[in-house]
């Protein structure tokens, strides 16, 4: 879409007064940083925590994150913080955008300041390692009395700040969870589609980063089209069938959580991951290429932890094993994609065939 075709900066949403609300977002990362940015174009008084105090100073006085949003100007009410108790304070809705190594530390360390029936929505797509838990799950662990909800779809955050048109799903149980997350975020360039199924749309989330890498390794390779068209399809059989085996539901894979997010982060070299991927096919190790990034690359951690579960459970996963090798195993990527070839042809879609005829 070309920038003329695009919302108007001086046409953005107007709140009315009764539309306005305090919301919170914690993290001052990319994405982060896009929500804040969408939040208080909104007419929203948005509460930004980094724990970061010149990060802080920036966006206060420069209104500009420079360090993940060069260029980027973020106007409207926003009020950045590096104290977490003040940020969430007066917030109806706590946006968590925390990396997932810190997450479940950083919750904890506050859990005393978020209050009882407050919403809380993780942003993260990540899993933590000890008991392969996913974000919500640290949330409603930590925060028994909040009302949760997930956040996640086919949004770089590049993409956002710039107001070009995107879709997110909000995954929650409660219903006012899901119209109010909705309401806040929705406008003319970003819009929420709701769904149930929350470890689904959280687990779909973290699992395409891994396949991003793949892709990454695919393209570097000069593989083809029909190559591509070939590990997006079967990613998604792969990660689906690992998801459902776990209790998520089918059918959040056919959306945006699932095959839109795949599909993005595996075609798009504004994705970390596919980027990751792309340097290590160029011969990088994988120390130089997380270090050309300069950015976390949650899947290289949800690698390793998937491809524990996936064996502790018995889940065929060839994709995963196959980029683990590369990765820690220093097998050649030729060889590996030569097994892969030579596997057995099993089912196309997964759930179609009875589960015995698809290993």
């Amino acid at each position: 879409m070309s920038q003329n075709n695009k919302p108007d900066q001086q046409g953005e949403k107007k709140a009315n007064e009764q539309d306005r609300h305090h919301v919170a977002v914690l993290g001052g990362g990319s994405f982060g940083t896009a929500m804040v940015k969408v939040l208080a174009e909104n007419g929203h008084t948005t509460h930004f925590w980094m724990r970061d105090a010149r990060q802080v100073d920036e966006v206060a006085e420069q209104h500009c994150n420079s360090r993940y949003m060069p260029g980027i100007k973020l106007s409207g009410n926003i009020r950045p913080t590096s104290d977490l108790a003040e940020a969430i304070a007066q917030a109806e809705i706590v946006f968590v955008a925390i990396p997932s190594k810190a997450f479940r530390t950083v919750i904890v360390e506050n859990a005393a300041s978020f209050r009882d029936e407050q919403i809380v929505v993780s942003l993260t797509k990540g899993i933590e390692k000890e008991g392969f838990k996913l974000m919500s799950e640290i949330l409603q662990s930590e925060l028994p009395r909040a009302r949760i909800g997930v956040l996640s779809g086919p949004n770089l955050a590049s993409e956002i700040v710039n107001r070009d048109l995107t879709a997110t799903v909000i995954a929650a149980k409660d219903p006012d969870v899901r119209r109010k997350v909705q309401q806040m975020l929705g406008c003319e360039y970003f819009r929420v589609y709701a769904n149930v199924d929350m470890y689904g749309v959280e687990l779909s989330g973290a699992l395409k980063n891994i396949y991003a890498i793949v892709a990454g390794l695919a393209a570097a390779l000069e593989l083809g089209e029909n190559a591509k068209a070939m590990l997006i399809t079967r990613s998604l059989a792969e990660m689906s069938r690992f998801a459902v085996s776990l209790g998520a539901n089918p059918m959040t894979f056919m959306g945006l959580a699932g095959v839109g997010d795949l599909v993005v982060t595996c075609t798009s070299p504004k994705s970390r991951n596919f980027r990751i991927g792309y340097a290590i096919g160029q011969g990088k190790k994988l120390d130089e290429a997380v270090a050309e990034i300069g950015q976390v690359a949650e899947g290289i951690y949800t690698l390793l932890l998937v491809k524990e579960k996936a064996e502790e459970i018995g889940i065929y996963m060839p994709l995963v094993k196959g980029l683990y090798e590369i990765l820690y195993g220093n097998a050649s990527i030729k060889a590996v994609i030569n097994s892969l070839m030579m596997a057995v042809q099993n089912s196309d879609v997964e759930f179609i065939l009875p589960r015995t005829l698809t290993h």
